[in-house]
């Protein structure tokens, strides 16, 4: 059951990272936040110079169902799309939200 399940987030990433490669879809969203606000946010989470959230991420996170990205702390996949999972559990409060109790 676990591989199946590693094996369907593997899919998952993959077809992100395809999707933003090729530019194709901008209507994908994972817990309420679009590629937008994911690329708004991008500069925010990855190392080695992160900056502070621009008012666009901090939209993007307003909206954003923050439990459901929380569950994605410890997921390998972050690193694999340049994510830093610490920097990342940080943005709720950097844009002045309450960050659920789970992260």
């Amino acid at each position: 059951m676990e591989a199946k399940w590693v094996s369907l987030q593997l899919i998952m990433v993959i077809v992100l990272i395809a999707s933003s490669m090729l530019n194709v879809s901008k209507s994908m969203s994972i817990c309420n936040m679009d590629e937008d606000g994911f690329n708004a946010c991008k500069p925010s989470v990855t190392e080695p110079n992160p900056i502070d959230p621009s008012p666009k991420c901090c939209k993007a996170i307003t909206g954003a169902d923050l439990n459901c990205l929380c569950s994605y702390k410890n997921s390998p996949q972050l690193p694999l799309l340049g994510i830093d999972p610490i920097l990342a559990t940080s943005l709720p409060a950097k844009c002045k939200l309450t960050p659920p109790s789970n992260c």
